[in-house]
């Protein structure tokens, strides 16, 4: 009678412990898990905001040589990156041959030459009438003279002939000095139809020297052609003066004041280079980005501070990036921007205190796009989540990524 209980008793105390482990299975199935962050905490240190935007170098004073009248230049022997001395012989121009003219052209030079040589006869005519007056008007004085000294003639016919004299004078220069102009316009007239073949020693050819002493940068007509006046030919400078245009968005450029400090990066070389804003140009220009997109931007000037042997490799118009320092602060507390997220219009962050999300609300200032300034709200030390994902609330349980 006694065996059949002992069983009964065996068997319930094994069927209750088996429900309460799947019990104790099941809470642990179903119980909120921590969730997963990665931390960052706040600190205090300083803080630069910068902004950035491509640039390129150039060179502070570009000479541009270009050909001073029109005819054939003659092929240019300098090459870019050669040096060159001011006054140097960089290129030549054969004059233009008239035998060049259109019909046109040359019908109007040849009829210029006659209205020349028809103005020059009448000039001439002119200088020859003046002439036999200017000698009548003398003669009659020497007359009137000689009667006023017997005290025939009296002062007044005296006075007369001698102011007709004056006159007559005064109108033979006039004409001769017409006669010069109208043979030095002759003179022109035929030169621009019939040039000469030979117009000096070095066979008509005019030359073209450099204006400075220093490099060719590049070299705008390299072969034999036919240019008109005004043409560029090369551009010589300093290589070694050399100053950077950083083409900024407008929004950026008035945030940037003259004498800011800079860093010229993505040169090519190991380090950065410094530099100091020289200039922000007045007068801003629309330029449409590789996307198609109207951009209004401006010119910042930057100069190199640095000694030029550790920029000595770049040239005019290598591709650079500019960034200017438009705020710092020594001392300022500061936050991952990962961790900052917008709530009810502002912004807030996820405090870590005692493995629970507290949500907090702060007040930022600048940021340098990993930094943020923290104006209120936080004190340096307090950790915070990185990163806080839809599903963090607060009051959440958080367990360290990887802890």
């Amino acid at each position: 009678m006694k065996l059949p209980k002992i069983a009964l008793n065996f068997r319930t105390l094994f069927w209750g412990a088996a429900a309460l482990v799947v019990l104790v299975l099941l809470v642990l199935a179903f119980r909120p898990q921590p969730v997963l962050v990665d931390l960052g905490a706040a600190d205090e240190g300083a803080l630069t905001v910068m902004v950035r935007d491509e640039g390129r170098t150039r060179v502070r004073e570009v000479y541009a040589v270009s050909a001073p009248i029109g005819g054939r230049l003659l092929r240019v022997g300098n090459r870019a990156g050669e040096r060159v001395q001011a006054g140097e012989v960089v290129a030549s121009i054969l004059p233009g041959d008239p035998a060049l003219l259109d019909a046109r052209s040359r019908s109007e030079a040849e009829a210029a030459v006659r209205s020349a040589e028809a103005a020059l006869a009448f000039a001439q005519a002119e200088a020859e009438r003046a002439g036999v007056q200017a000698g009548f008007a003398r003669t009659e004085a020497q007359r009137i003279e000689t009667l006023f000294q017997t005290g025939v003639a009296s002062q007044g016919a005296l006075d007369r002939v001698r102011l007709e004299l004056r006159t007559a004078q005064a109108g033979l220069n006039t004409a001769r000095a017409n006669v010069a102009r109208v043979e030095a316009e002759l003179a022109a007239a035929r030169a621009r139809l019939n040039p000469p073949a030979n117009g000096g020693g070095n066979g008509g050819v005019v030359e073209i020297r450099a204006p400075v002493s220093g490099r060719v940068l590049r070299v705008l007509q390299e072969s034999e052609s036919v240019v008109a006046p005004g043409t560029p030919v090369m551009e010589i400078g300093d290589p070694a003066d050399l100053e950077v245009v950083a083409e900024f968005l407008s929004t950026d450029a008035v945030q940037v004041r003259e004498g800011a400090e800079a860093r010229i990066e993505a040169w090519g070389g190991a380090d950065a280079l410094r530099g100091r804003v020289r200039l922000v140009e007045p007068y801003g220009f629309l330029k449409i980005s590789a996307l198609g997109v109207e951009e209004q931007r401006v010119n910042v000037i930057i100069d190199f501070l640095d000694e030029p042997a550790l920029w000595s490799a770049l040239g005019h118009g290598y591709r650079v990036e500019a960034a200017v320092v438009v705020w710092h602060e020594d001392n300022a507390t500061r936050v991952p921007v990962a961790a900052l997220f917008r709530q009810d219009g502002g912004w807030a962050v996820f405090r870590a205190v005692n493995g629970r999300a507290r949500l907090t609300m702060v007040e930022t200032g600048r940021d340098d796009g990993r930094m943020a300034q923290v104006v209120s709200g936080l004190q340096p030390g307090e950790a915070v989540v990185l990163y806080p994902g839809r599903e963090l609330r607060d009051g959440a349980a958080i367990r360290r990524r990887g802890g």
